[in-house]
């Protein structure tokens, strides 16, 4: 997230006196009531169905999340930039692409063979 974003984010709450109520529990309960209403609207669709799902709701829900979620790594003091870029270095080790590549089973049998030591084929 840009700097002028957190900025527009940060000064939208401050300028409506909302900071106070902006503490890490609150803000992690609103992430989660925000994602469940994104949800809502891929509810009981279809895969086929995908592209009748609004997409202008997808993008107020998808934006509530990311709203509320720079907020509390605003509150928290946390790098958004760094802490995604830690978890993609984390995820990297813990799913390297040679294993993980195109499937979720093809890894689990890649990473079973590597732990007993066979190669892969």
């Amino acid at each position: 997230m840009t700097e002028d974003t957190l900025a527009r984010i940060t000064a939208f709450r401050d300028e409506r006196g909302w900071r106070r109520f902006h503490n890490p529990k609150d803000l992690a309960l609103s992430i989660s009531v925000e994602a469940g209403e994104l949800l809502e609207l891929y509810q009981w669709v279809d895969v086929k169905d995908m592209d009748k799902v609004p997409l202008d709701r997808v993008s107020e829900e998808l934006a509530d999340v990311l709203i509320y979620s720079a907020s509390l790594a605003d509150i928290l003091g946390l790098d958004m930039d760094r802490i995604v870029i830690d978890k993609l270095e984390k995820n990297g080790r813990r799913y390297p692409k040679d294993l993980a590549y195109d499937s979720r089973e093809e890894y689990i049998v890649q990473k079973e063979r590597a732990r007993s030591g066979e190669r892969k084929v």
